[in-house]
């Protein structure tokens, strides 16, 4: 029995699939029950698959190119992504001069650097990887993971962009990222949708078995955020997902910069179709509650229940 990693039931073999990176066999997992999938047998040399020639585009995913979104940041389609990344979150929390922002895993920075020209808001990142000493050397704010401890709590907005597929325990990194926020605070994440995928997992696109080995469906993410500390919120196609979606699309056809062509596509019209299909804004976002809860008073018996409150979404 191979249990699973967000709840802990039976999962079953769905296969396996050649590294192109390392040209080794590995083996998927999924879990029925929460709809959770998996690399059973992960990489575990993270310095030798996070590389400087991974950053530019030269290792397991070969549609990245973090070197050149980092020195050339007007001309890279990233920055659709940016844009939208900022556009939800405006549209979900105040940001001023007060607010602190947290990128987690922010690979070049890039999203930070966009955001600081932009607003007023307190925004850092934090990295590990070997890109980070370009991003730091460029001026972008870049906190190392050992820093975090003395951050819990201090944080109004955690983002996590297109980093959850990579954690091979994806419960001990969300209960990270909740620490790290104050009560009430955000949590935007992006990561593919696996729940349109189940019946050509393998041949999904998104399947970079050294590099991405954590797939969700909703239900996988609302269960896991429940689990954390979070309470999570369906919201659906929010201000700004037509640039993630516009990204993520260019980004699948090896496209890198921006380019006539593509400028002059219908863009909030394809995003539509694409979101339609492949369900790219169906995951919730999270709010986190209180880490503790105050102790329940005592009430005497025969005591009516109290009245529901209203909903405390935001």
């Amino acid at each position: 029995m191979t249990p699973c990693k967000i709840c802990g039931s039976d999962t079953a073999d769905i296969g396996s699939k050649q590294g192109a990176f390392r040209p080794q066999l590995f083996h998927f997992r999924h879990c029925p029950a929460c709809g959770f999938s998996f690399v059973a047998n992960p990489l575990t040399d993270r310095d030798d698959i996070y590389s400087d020639d991974y950053y530019a585009g030269r290792g397991a995913d070969p549609f990245v190119d973090y070197v050149f979104e980092l020195e050339h940041p007007e001309q890279t389609i990233r920055v659709y992504e940016w844009r939208a990344i900022l556009a939800i979150v405006k549209s979900l929390v105040r940001l001023d001069a007060s607010t602190r922002w947290l990128d987690f895993s922010c690979g070049n920075g890039g999203l930070i650097r966009y955001c600081r020209e932009r607003e007023p808001c307190q925004i850092a990142g934090c990295e590990d990887g070997s890109i980070a000493r370009r991003a730091a050397a460029s001026g972008i704010p870049i906190l190392g993971s050992d820093q975090l401890a003395s951050q819990e709590g201090t944080f109004d907005v955690v983002t996590a962009i297109e980093v959850l597929e990579h954690l091979d325990d994806p419960l001990a990194t969300l209960r990270r990222i909740r620490k790290l926020l104050k009560p009430g605070g955000l949590f935007f994440y992006t990561t593919g949708n696996a729940a349109p995928q189940q019946s050509r997992f393998l041949e999904w696109r998104y399947v970079y078995p050294e590099v991405h080995i954590s797939f969700y469906d909703p239900r996988t993410l609302h269960r896991a955020l429940i689990e954390t500390g979070f309470t999570p919120r369906f919201a659906g196609y929010l201000p700004g997902s037509t640039g993630i979606i516009r990204f993520k699309a260019l980004k699948s056809l090896g496209v890198h910069r921006r380019a006539v062509w593509e400028r002059m596509l219908p863009w909030t019209a394809l995003s539509r179709i694409l979101d339609w299909r492949l369900q790219m804004t169906a995951h919730p976002i999270a709010w986190a509650r209180p880490l503790t809860l105050p102790p329940t008073p005592s009430v005497p018996a025969g005591t009516p229940p109290p009245a529901s409150p209203p909903s405390t979404y935001r």
